[in-house]
């Protein structure tokens, strides 16, 4: 039970994470172009408006998947309850892995937004 609920926190880290920061990108985004902090590409730091684009892009995906996530990531951890610990450590890990996969097509799908909004020097079409 002890490796079970240590996993259930693995599996829940990334959704939160991605709720926490989906927030931050909201309410408080960086205010500058930087090379520290943000969501940092080449078309999200061409022009100030495509900086506050993307993060309004990403922070509206990460939060709003992140709330979904929570609960289904906990939901899908129940079946392992009870097994022996290297099976909950690979259902956890797949969930990561998914919960990864899912995390990356955010970054693709605000990529896209970027796109279809800037050019590559970062001037609105």
């Amino acid at each position: 039970m002890g490796f079970w609920l240590f996993m259930l926190v693995i599996v829940l880290l990334l959704p939160g994470i991605m709720v926490l920061f989906g927030q931050v990108f909201l309410r408080r985004p960086p205010q500058q172009i930087n090379g520290v902090y943000g969501y940092r590409t080449r078309r999200s730091m061409a022009s100030q408006a495509a900086w506050d684009f993307a993060h309004r892009t990403c922070g509206r995906l990460w939060f709003a998947w992140g709330l979904v996530l929570l609960p289904v990531s906990a939901a899908l951890m129940l079946p392992a309850l009870g097994r022996a610990e290297d099976v909950v450590g690979l259902w956890g890990t797949v969930l990561v892995v998914l919960q990864l996969a899912l995390l990356f097509l955010t970054l693709g799908l605000t990529v896209r937004a970027l796109k279809r909004h800037f050019d590559e020097a970062g001037r609105p079409r």
